[in-house]
């Protein structure tokens, strides 16, 4: 698009598309002269992010912001010359833009690891880029906006860049650009992000993808077009006229992150590309998907009513996925041209300044922003901010119900607790049980999606500080600290373990439980298991092979079955390697129990069938009570709370602490 048509586009979408046009003239002459490291001209970079602004329907003023965002750290201007020239709301969004582009790295160079671990640089300026991220985003959402555009061109023209700030860049975007767009309901932006990311993080499995996708698309597609004039006949003997039927095909990251649950299998992929279905209310939604199914038989268990149950991002719509013409398995999607603007542009959909509404005010939908300025005022260490934030924003979301049918929104992997206190503080202070589906749970135990949960409350009951071995949101945690008054900068039990490095490494099952952890390179959170075929020893070179059902299974790079299965199945290997022994945290814990005959044995065993390594075991005896001092080394602190709960199983123990 060039600038003339960009300019016609926003004068036809804004009424005050002159402070846009002005802002742009003022870049061009600030800019001259300049060269980016493409070579093109420096102003074409606020042009692209002044079109992705206008592509998002965003106002003048933050369009105008687009134009100017580098002008007064890249050119002789400065700030008071931008308020002077476009007045204060531009100039307040152009210096918000220009401390986000003030963020502080490490040093370029650092060994990139595609391991399990999120934490790839240092710890405080990940934590301080971030804290300025979410204030700025409460002051105003826009200048995020401007920031995601700003990215997207840079990640577009990243080519340019050595590898190293290539790959660090990447890494940024991919784990903190476009988590921050989903959460803010960009579901295309979020897309583009990780598509822009992917090959540089993962060249190899980049170019499979690219290598055994294309052909499949341009099937599917074909497939669909034939698809199409079939069912806009049966929507008309419905009686039921669409706004717009298109296909969709689905984001090359998206699709790879799913393929690893199936085997790398294209074939199991049912919605590589889905038909779209817009209509004009939910209504017509739900008379659509009776259509279909009237058609087309659908498939059990891929039925979903994200109306009645939104996604965390607010996404709403209808999938089913049928035996569609031909008995070809076929995804729709049915939605409203609202929900439909919605997942796509997310929160700037809702911008209708030319209606007179201000989007700050919008930013209530998006609450957790607010939530999360307010909460890192209470957390002065870095190191807990930032994995409370790995939790609560980055983590993949749950829905939960109470009784009444009021809607929960977690963190996987949350417990009753967490729940009770994102009730209310009240019914966590005297959470004293809790019901899920009707029956009696432990407060420990994780929540599942759809479970509904009752909270038991006794008024007499107070916090214990055993919950924060397993609480996981970082406002029941901030709350049960508050009630015992513990220090901010205390660090929390599943921390309270002295770390022989930051990387934790991906779990082995219990074929392997008494074998060192490897790393799965560009996975996270599947599990792995040695073969029992060749037996990899530490310190062998070792390979990894994806299957469906067991995770990933390692062998040794020689193993006659694994080279076998790497000629049958290439796709499906991943590169696998040793974590050291100094990538172990080392713990020591006192169980008091009751003695008799066979304690040391139970407590043994139990500790060694969780795969944790005991390096020395004490008992002292008298009264009839035995104290155990066991040293021993784990390699993930997270599952702290899980060797708890099976020690507190075994007869007779009183009492478990950590010295």
């Amino acid at each position: 698009m060039s600038i003339f048509e960009l300019l016609q586009k926003i004068i036809k979408s804004n009424p005050d598309s002159n402070l846009a046009e002005r802002a742009f003239e003022f870049a061009k002459k600030a800019h001259e002269g300049q060269k980016r490291a493409s070579g093109e001209d420096y102003i074409q970079h606020p042009i692209r992010v002044a079109q992705i602004l206008t592509e998002m329907h965003l106002d003048p003023q933050a369009i105008a912001a687009g134009f100017l965002h580098d002008v007064p750290d890249d050119t002789s201007k400065t700030l008071e010359d931008i308020e002077k020239e476009f007045g204060k709301e531009v100039a307040f969004l152009v210096n918000g833009v220009s401390k986000l582009g003030k963020l502080r790295y490490p040093k370029d160079g650092l060994e990139f690891k595609p391991a399990k671990d999120r934490l790839r640089e240092p710890i405080d300026l990940k934590a301080e880029n971030l804290r300025k991220m979410f204030f700025a985003m409460a002051e105003d959402l826009r200048v995020i906006l401007i920031k995601l555009a700003d990215r997207q061109h840079n990640m577009e023209t990243l080519g340019s860049l050595p590898p190293e700030k290539q790959r660090r860049i990447a890494l940024e975007t991919m784990e903190i650009f476009a988590p921050l767009a989903n959460r803010l309901g960009m579901g295309e932006m979020k897309g583009k992000l990780e598509d822009l990311a992917f090959p540089y993080l993962y060249p190899k499995e980049f170019e499979w993808l690219m290598k055994n996708v294309k052909e499949k698309y341009k099937e599917q597609q074909k497939y669909l077009e034939k698809v199409k004039p079939v069912f806009k006949k049966i929507l008309e003997k419905e009686g039921i006229t669409p706004i717009d039927i298109h296909s969709r095909a689905k984001h090359y990251w998206s699709l790879y992150q799913k393929l690893l649950s199936y085997e790398m299998n294209l074939d199991k992929i049912y919605d590589l590309i889905a038909l779209r279905i817009i209509v004009e209310d939910i209504k017509t939604c739900y008379k659509v998907l009776g259509a279909i199914h009237k058609a087309w038989r659908p498939l059990p268990g891929r039925i979903k009513d994200y109306i009645a149950l939104p996604k965390t991002n607010n996404y709403k719509a209808l999938h089913t996925t049928c035996f569609c013409l031909d008995g070809k398995i076929t995804e729709f999607q049915v939605k409203t041209k609202e929900m439909h603007d919605e997942a796509e542009y997310g929160i700037t959909s809702h911008w209708a300044y030319k209606e007179g509404v201000n989007l700050k005010n919008q930013r209530k939908k998006f609450s957790w922003v607010q939530q999360l300025r307010d909460w890192q005022k209470e957390v002065s260490k870095s190191g807990e901010f930032l994995e409370s934030l790995k939790i609560d924003f980055f983590k993949n979301r749950i829905f939960a119900f109470t009784p009444k049918g009021d809607v929960i929104d977690l963190p996987e992997g949350a417990t009753p607790v967490d729940f009770a206190y994102s009730v209310h503080t009240d019914v966590g202070q005297h959470c004293s049980g809790a019901k899920i589906n009707g029956k009696i749970e432990t407060l420990s135990k994780p929540l599942q999606n759809w479970d509904v949960v009752e909270i038991l409350i006794d008024k007499k009951r107070k916090p214990s500080k055993n919950w924060l071995e397993f609480a996981k949101t970082s406002f029941a945690r901030s709350r049960i600290k508050r009630f015992f008054k513990i220090d901010k900068d205390e660090i929390p039990p599943q921390a309270a373990i002295s770390p022989k490095s930051n990387l934790p490494a991906a779990k082995i099952s219990k074929e392997g439980r008494n074998s060192s952890i490897v790393f799965l390179a560009g996975q996270s959170g599947i599990q792995a298991s040695l073969a029992k075929c060749c037996q990899p020893q530490a310190g062998e070179e070792i390979k990894a092979y994806i299957t469906q059902s067991r995770g990933a299974t390692v062998h040794k790079a020689e193993c006659s079955n694994f080279i076998k299965s790497q000629k049958k199945w290439p796709q499906k290997i991943i590169e696998a390697s040793w974590a050291n022994k100094e990538k172990l945290y080392a713990l020591s814990l006192e169980i008091t129990a009751q003695d008799r005959v066979g304690l040391i044995s139970d407590i043994s065993s139990t500790i060694s069938k969780l795969g944790i390594n005991i390096l020395n075991l004490q008992t002292k005896t008298g009264e009839e009570i035995a104290k155990t001092l066991a040293d021993m080394e784990i390699f993930d602190p997270e599952n702290l709370d899980q060797l708890f709960r099976h020690l507190r199983k075994i007869k007779g123990v009183t009492d478990i602490k950590k010295v």
